[in-house]
Order: structure tokens, then sequence, then C-alpha cells
């Protein structure tokens, strides 16, 4: 991913984290001379100081074929995103767009039998987590439960590579920034708006660092 220096971000943990927030990713990889891609739930953990993500795709998907083990692929996590006009620069420029995203690089180790079974029921327990009644996998009718298991392929990506760009606005001077948020506040998009909460919390973080 081309990540200007100004834009990119290094912190493993703060990397980490945004993937936790924004685990509905693009698993991307290559049949032929062909990219192909499936958007799937990852969850993100570590390993002995590796790190890994963990999923699964149908095995009535032909994407199937290129997730051999050991096979690289690469995934997308692609966080708040927004218009910004020039309008709200102190001075005229040209138009941007202001976003958080990450690109996981890795490689393929397929999961079967109970590592399968023990991922799948780790997915329902995070993303039940939160909710009024969380489903347990154990409440699941066992049969359905197995048939399930039978029709996905596993797998977990060693991660290899983590690119991370945060791109909110840093090249700009502090009264075209504030500015900008403000806009961003105003919006009726919900996205706009967690731009402009990314940019506080990057401006906040930058202050406690820079006392």
């Amino acid at each position: 991913m081309y990540i200007p220096r100004r834009y990119e971000e290094k912190d493993r943990a703060t990397i980490l984290a945004f993937i936790r927030a924004h685990s509905f990713g693009i698993l991307l990889s290559v049949e032929g001379n062909r990219p192909v891609g499936t958007h799937i739930p990852l969850l993100v953990s570590e390993e002995k100081g590796e790190v890994y993500l963990v999923g699964h795709i149908s095995k009535g998907n032909e994407q199937r074929h290129t997730l051999l083990g050991g096979a690289q692929v690469l995934a997308i996590f692609q966080g708040p995103h927004a218009y910004i006009s020039p309008r709200w620069y102190t001075e005229m420029n040209v138009p941007t767009w202001n976003y958080v995203s990450v690109h996981a690089y890795g490689l393929i180790e397929l999961m079967e039998g109970e590592a399968l079974e023990a991922a799948v029921s780790a997915m329902v327990d995070h993303y039940e987590q939160g909710m009024p009644e969380p489903v347990h996998v154990r409440e699941i009718p066992e049969k359905t439960f197995r048939d399930d298991l039978r029709g996905i392929v596993g797998f977990r990506i060693r991660v290899t590579e983590l690119q991370a760009a945060a791109k909110l606005s840093q090249n700009r001077d502090d009264a075209s920034y504030h500015s900008v948020v403000r806009h961003l506040d105003d919006s009726d998009d919900a996205a706009a708006r967690q731009v402009a909460e990314a940019m506080r919390e990057r401006k906040g973080n930058q202050g406690a660092e820079n006392p």
C-alpha cells in the first residue's frame, strides 16, 4: 500500500486494536493471473510473538482453491473514511479523502477437526459478547453445527507484514485541521463523524507523546 511517511502508523498494538475494531475485512488471493476476494470476518490473535488472523470461507467459494497451505494472501481492513472539501481550509487547495486502513500480508495455514471447531466457537463467542442474551455454540443443535463445519474451509493467516495508513489531515495547518474536524462533526454521515473522532484521538495521542 502506498503510504506517505506522515500518514504511516507503525505501532503494532495500535494496528491490532484497529483490526479488532474493524474485523470484517477482504481476503485477497490470486487464481492464475486474476485476483479474487471474499468479504469475511477475521479474528486477530497473538501467539509467541506472531500475529495470526483466523477465519473461514464456504467450500462453495471458488477462492478456496487458492487457499493452499503456505499460499500468500492479503487481508484488507477498512476503517472510517470521508471526503474533505477544500472549502474547509484556510487557503483554497485541492479536495482529498481522509481514511484509516490496514493491509495484512501473510501465509495460509489450513485448519481442520478440533482446531476448526475451536476457531468457529471462538468467533461466535467474540461476536456474541455484548449481546443481551449471548449465544454459545453448545446451544446450537449438534447436527446443525457439524453440517456447518463440513461446509467450510478453515484457516489462519500467519501475518508476515502489516501496513497501516491513517491519512487524517496531518499535512494541514492547525486552523485548517480544526476546521476539517468541525465540518466532519456537523455531517449527517456517521462515517464522517467517525473520521472526526479519529482525528481528535490521534491529535490527543500525539500531544501526550510530545508534552
